[in-house]
């Protein structure tokens, strides 16, 4: 789904990228309170998950791939302004360093990954499980059809983008001059992908978590759920949230990233045109002599990126609090 380069023209990028800046800015604001609290490695874990499931390419029978993108896991665990933030780390840093989805395109790839998909699949996932505690079934599998439906809706917007370039902008002959694809292609194409082996494998994972939270680490499904009931029944106190489970799950991720190697063929789309250099283009840093070693070696250097990241923003953030409250102090 990540949309290369070459594909969108100028003014889509430009109109993409200028409105997602709000958005980024509202979330920001809206994720101030997790930044501030202990729970900001849960934002560092929510944008390496991401950035570690993008990796793992499945085969679709038309020969093309597809992959999951985790942004409704992370918007039902740390809200839908979280998601926003965790996803548009991922895709900023896919497209840095990896060359995976464009350096330009990156608005409108964030438009649909890190803003469309948790949106609607949070909301999906909020009808479906109204009014039932955290411990019900009815939550994993309402995360896992939220998650199902947002990557669906967010597969729809890049078709559509793809689609109307060779309406909007041609050569006096009628020549595309960027994606070369009419809606009749694009729509299918992304349709049979995702609605088929993208979205079951998105569903799985999210339900799979949330069950397994559920079981092993109710107070994590907490954190965005407050005014919930977490059980049917009185019990003890929850137990303390608990950090190993998801970095030891992140760990096994990492390790498993090249079985994303395996699936033949490219996704739909991403074979750009004009593709940007990029310091370890294609998640390699071997150059294609060891790409199950380059792989590994990606997935280590993108988790330390978004580290790294994530506490130098939260180092700020509490570094404006002292500021903010010196100035106070003196007047």
């Amino acid at each position: 789904m990540h949309l290369p380069d070459g594909y969108l023209s100028p003014e889509t990028c430009t109109a993409f990228g200028a409105a997602m800046v709000p958005f980024w800015v509202a979330a920001a604001r809206r994720v101030r309170k997790i930044v501030r609290s202990r729970y900001v490695p849960l934002l560092a874990i929510g944008a390496a998950y991401c950035f570690l499931v993008m990796m793992f390419n499945v085969p679709i029978p038309d020969g093309t791939t597809a992959h999951a993108v985790g942004g409704v896991l992370v918007a039902v665990l740390l809200g839908p302004w979280a998601a926003v933030i965790a996803v548009s780390t991922a895709l900023g840093i896919q497209a840095l360093f990896f060359g995976d989805g464009g350096v330009l395109a990156f608005g409108a790839n964030c438009f649909n990954m890190a803003l469309v998909m948790p949106m609607v699949g949070y909301g999906v996932y909020l009808v479906l499980s109204r009014r039932v505690p955290l411990t019900s079934a009815r939550r994993p599998l309402a995360a896992g059809i939220g998650a199902y439906v947002g990557l669906n809706v967010a597969a729809l917007c890049a078709a559509i983008e793809l689609g109307i370039q060779p309406a909007l902008f041609h050569s006096a002959n009628g020549t595309p001059l960027y994606a070369p694809f009419h809606l009749a292609q694009t729509i299918p194409a992304m349709a049979l992908a995702h609605l088929t082996v993208a979205g079951a494998v998105e569903f799985a994972l999210t339900a799979g978590v949330i069950a397994y939270l559920q079981r092993a680490n109710l107070p994590l499904l907490c954190i965005n759920h407050g005014a919930v009931p977490d059980l049917e029944a009185d019990v003890p106190p929850a137990r303390r949230l608990r950090w190993r489970g998801a970095v030891i799950g992140l760990g096994v991720m990492a390790v498993l990233t090249p079985l994303g190697l395996v699936a033949p063929g490219r996704a739909f789309g991403e074979s750009a045109p004009n593709r940007l250099h990029t310091l370890l283009n294609g998640y390699d840093f071997t150059h294609d002599r060891h790409p199950s070693v380059g792989y590994l070696l990606s997935a280590g250097f993108g988790m330390l990126i978004i580290a790294l990241l994530t506490f130098a923003a939260y180092a700020l953030v509490r570094i404006a609090r002292r500021v903010r409250a010196g100035q106070k102090a003196v007047v």
